[in-house]
């Protein structure tokens, strides 16, 4: 080799070098996002769980000291949080997932920047955190999905994401995100893509979205540990002997969860004209009435129904103490009030708790009939499954919450009969009900031509 073949040489390797790096720049590109994501939203979800932890203690600080108070807070209070959510946060009301449904079934030429934001999602954990904190009956589970779905939709624009089909898939992967990390249940958040946020589309369990759904729930986990919130039970139902049980279970909590679910649509879309236009013109007034209906029922439950419903939740599955025979109800209208008033939260830890009040009382009724904690499970389970018309995700989401991994079969079957309950009391999902108040965009949002689908 001479002098004069250097610069030539040089020359071949500088390009070949200039190769790799633009190969390597654009694995880059494409795969940040599912790297960064997971991480974004498994630390957010783990913000929001401390905060909310800290929010409700210091409600429930509050509540021992002076418990009349939530009848001047509260209506006060929830009458804020309507302000501020109307007027700086539009889009991060209620419980998110509605808004997350209807921006996965968005037209290829609307924006959804409406409905999933950096600033929606900072909106709707403040105000989430606001709400635990006036002892609103709500959960950081619904919210966790709006700001996962956020977060992942931030990344739509980027040069391997700008077709209609690439922001479907980060929205699904970003809300099945959230909830894994919210319940540190991975599998739970696959099905609830499945389920809930992609019942008009083909989901496609790939890769990037397995990652980003594993990686916020590992994230989680490492952080906070494998916690339990809703305690644990080492009951067990055969099942050859307990199918009554089962039957009954599934029955009555999806009776109570179609209940609630017709009862929020009702309350939603079908009251009438007058009070339907109040609603709507005076919504200020009307969150203040509801805050106030809520304090009303708190104070004469001695403060059992504020928050997410943790505590008696555990108290009645862990057989440490009984509830009392009004609570489930007292829990459900606390929950639907906090529901309809517009505030943000989520429905699921509530959910949970109502249905444990329910099977305290189905336990208390026919005490022979199967354990009591084994009961209680199974009616949370079938509660929740009523509610949300999701079964699988309900039955891993106890399963998983209360380390009865023993309990599976059984709760299976008692979550898929809740669910022909529900359908045979209120026809219609709840969520993809409420996600039809979102499906209309403001003129701003919608474009003239579909955006540019990249091939590589």
């Amino acid at each position: 080799m001479t002098s004069r073949h250097l610069p030539k040489i040089l020359s071949k390797l500088i390009n070949y070098a200039e190769r790799i790096f633009r190969h390597v720049l654009e694995l880059w590109q494409h795969w940040s996002v599912w790297v960064i994501g997971p991480i974004l939203i498994g630390f957010m979800a783990v913000g929001l769980a401390f905060g909310s932890d800290y929010m409700s203690s210091i409600n429930a600080r509050l509540v021992q000291l002076h418990p009349y108070a939530p009848l001047l807070f509260m209506p006060a209070g929830f009458a804020l949080l309507a302000y501020l959510g109307a007027r700086f946060f539009s889009g991060a009301m209620g419980s998110g997932i509605p808004q997350t449904i209807a921006a996965t079934d968005a037209a290829s030429n609307v924006s959804v920047g409406y409905l999933l934001s950096w600033r929606i999602a900072a909106g709707k954990a403040l105000l989430t955190l606001g709400g635990l904190g006036l002892g609103a009956s709500i959960g950081r589970e619904g919210p966790t999905i709006q700001i996962g779905a956020s977060i992942m939709h931030s990344f739509y624009g980027r040069r391997f994401f700008q077709s209609v089909e690439s922001r479907r898939v980060l929205i699904l992967a970003g809300g099945a995100a959230g909830i894994a990390a919210a319940f540190n249940a991975p599998l739970a958040g696959i099905m609830f893509a499945i389920e809930e946020l992609s019942k008009k589309h083909v989901f496609k369990a790939n890769s990037p979205t397995v990652v980003t759904i594993v990686g916020s729930g590992l994230i989680s986990l490492s952080v906070m540990g494998s916690y339990t919130y809703f305690g644990t039970t080492e009951s067990f139902l055969s099942w050859n002997g307990s199918i009554l049980a089962i039957l009954l279970c599934g029955l009555v909590g999806g009776a109570g969860g179609g209940i609630f679910s017709r009862l929020f649509i009702y309350s939603t879309f079908n009251l009438p004209p007058r009070i339907a236009a109040f609603v709507q013109k005076k919504y200020i007034l009307f969150a203040a009435i509801c805050g106030l209906i809520i304090a009303i029922i708190g104070v004469s439950t001695d403060g059992l129904i504020y928050g997410a419903g943790y505590l008696p939740t555990r108290l009645s599955l862990e057989n440490t103490a009984s509830l009392p025979w009004y609570f489930g109800v007292a829990k459900l209208a606390a929950t639907l009030l906090s529901s309809v008033c517009g505030i943000p939260g989520g429905i699921f830890a509530p959910s949970l708790s109502v249905g444990a009040g329910l099977g305290d009382n189905l336990a208390a009724l026919m005490p022979f009939m199967a354990d009591h904690s084994a009961i209680v499970l199974l009616v949370m389970a079938s509660y929740l499954s009523g509610v949300t018309r999701a079964p699988v995700t309900s039955f891993i989401i106890c399963m998983e919450m209360t380390d009865s991994h023993e309990m599976l079969l059984p709760l299976m079957a008692a979550s898929v009969v809740a669910s022909w309950m529900s359908k045979f009391i209120s026809p219609t999902p709840l969520y993809h009900k409420l996600a039809e108040l979102f499906i209309k965009p403001p003129a701003n949002m919608i474009t003239d031509k579909d955006p540019p689908k990249i091939t590589n």
